[in-house]
């Protein structure tokens, strides 16, 4: 089977080699992937940024989508065709998330899914909502749960409350959606207007680009009367957050979810002078996933895929993703 993996680090140092095809054991299922979808962790993850120390070979990526061929003794949760998604932590069935579900999740330390085939516990499977492709299913599990986490799980969003929204990658445009479905007002950024188009045309009425407007803090003060927004989906790090904690209201939500700028030292007083809740999103659970997957399917919801790359282009398909034009996301397909 094929399979790709980090030898060195480095974008264009992954190789596609071939791999013995695994066999399941006692609980776990045997899925032929079909698709895979990329996440900017996986970036660093093969750049060596995100684990310097990470032992290789290794196998990245930690969302996929496939059906399932095979499974092993007392596995009984999934038969063989049924089309299925890995969780993002094997581990993380339910409840609060702890180092013992945290160091399982795949592609940084434990091989991902970058595979033909993998080899699942039944208990880290979902079923893919019927009327998505793989491509589409393969963006569930990182990107998807992540953001259900922080504006649902975790954020409560109302009807009617205030999203403020960082770029068009993959978490931003779930979240976009997610608060569509909860009737909530977003403001969107991104440094592109054709990116804005986009979103315009997606029914977001409220828009800035942040170069043009580089005090947008203040500007989106002003398209909230002087309030400022309930919720933050804070994807920026060290440049944004400073005028993430001015840009929400007071006793607003903050959900730190990346560092695209890099880490850096954040000024504390306004938190807690104004109440503001800072939470960390590390993804989310199989349930918390599970409940994601029923409002994708009531509404059939569909996630917005840039572009599908051969497997066989992955080199490309990172530098697509290191060059930040895509919209939504970018997947990897075994059937190209």
């Amino acid at each position: 089977m094929r399979a790709i993996e980090v030898r060195e680090f480095g974008v264009d140092k992954v190789v596609i080699v071939d791999r013995e095809r695994p066999t399941p054991g006692s609980g776990q299922v045997l899925v032929r992937l079909r698709a895979v979808s990329l996440n900017y962790r996986d970036l660093m993850v093969i750049k060596g940024q995100y684990n310097p120390r990470m032992r290789l070979p290794a196998v990245p990526f930690s969302d996929g989508a496939g059906e399932v061929v095979d499974a092993g003794e007392g596995a009984g949760r999934f038969k063989s065709g049924d089309r299925v998604c890995g969780t993002f932590m094997p581990a993380w069935i339910s409840g609060e998330v702890d180092e013992t579900k945290a160091k399982s999740a795949l592609g940084a330390g434990v091989d991902g899914v970058g595979s033909e085939y993998v080899v699942f516990n039944e208990s880290a499977l979902v079923e893919i909502p019927k009327h998505l492709s793989f491509e589409e299913a393969a963006t569930l599990p990182c990107a998807g749960v992540t953001a259900w986490n922080a504006l649902v799980t975790t954020g409560h969003l109302r009807p009617e409350e205030t999203v403020l929204l960082q770029g068009t990658g993959g978490v931003s445009m779930f979240a976009l959606q997610f608060a569509q479905l909860m009737k909530a007002r977003v403001i969107a950024m991104s440094s592109s207007d054709a990116k804005l188009a986009r979103v315009r045309e997606m029914g977001i009425a409220d828009t800035i680009n942040y170069r043009a407007v580089p005090d947008w803090d203040k500007l989106v003060r002003e398209m909230t009367n002087g309030r400022g927004v309930d919720h933050v989906i804070e994807v920026g790090g060290a440049e944004t957050l400073p005028k993430s904690l001015k840009a929400v209201r007071m006793g607003g939500t903050i959900s730190l979810i990346g560092v695209l700028s890099g880490a850096g030292e954040v000024n504390f007083v306004p938190i807690f002078m104004r109440s503001i809740r800072l939470q960390g999103i590390f993804v989310g659970s199989r349930e918390m996933f599970e409940d994601m997957n029923r409002a994708i399917t009531m509404h059939e919801l569909r996630p917005i895929v840039d572009r599908v790359f051969p497997i066989d282009e992955i080199r490309d398909a990172l530098h697509y993703m290191e060059s930040g034009s895509h919209f939504g996301k970018i997947c990897l397909s075994f059937d190209l």
